[in-house]
């Protein structure tokens, strides 16, 4: 289980996150990969590619229709040939299982609101 750093960060610092409401739409293991699940995921304005190390844990069809909290400013990583524009926030579980960070009683008209 990862632990705190004891660090602290501004509310300035924390500010430059955008933080938004998502719905994955899409999901599917990335080929060649133990660990990476490909989600497309509806901001609303737009939809991103965002690769996540869930694989281990989920089957892609228990994340389609979930509404997470996607970091939409995070600079764009290349991974098995292809682009993530995102992350998703999850937490670090016991055993290692990653918890998604959902947002209830979301629906679509949701998509893209910023968390603040």
């Amino acid at each position: 289980m990862a632990q705190s750093s004891g660090g602290t960060v501004s509310r300035d610092y924390f500010a430059k996150l955008d933080l938004r409401v998502g719905k994955v739409i899409e999901a599917q293991r990335v080929e060649g990969s133990r660990k990476l699940i490909k989600l497309v995921v509806d901001l609303g304005s737009e939809r991103r590619q965002i690769l996540a190390g869930l694989a281990e844990h989920y089957k892609p069809e228990e994340l389609v229709g979930m509404f997470i909290v996607v970091v939409a400013n995070m600079e764009p990583r290349t991974m098995f040939g292809l682009t993530s524009q995102g992350m998703l926030l999850a937490t670090c579980g016991e055993r290692g299982k990653p918890l998604l960070l959902t947002v209830q009683g979301a629906d679509d008209s949701r998509l893209g609101e910023r968390v603040c």
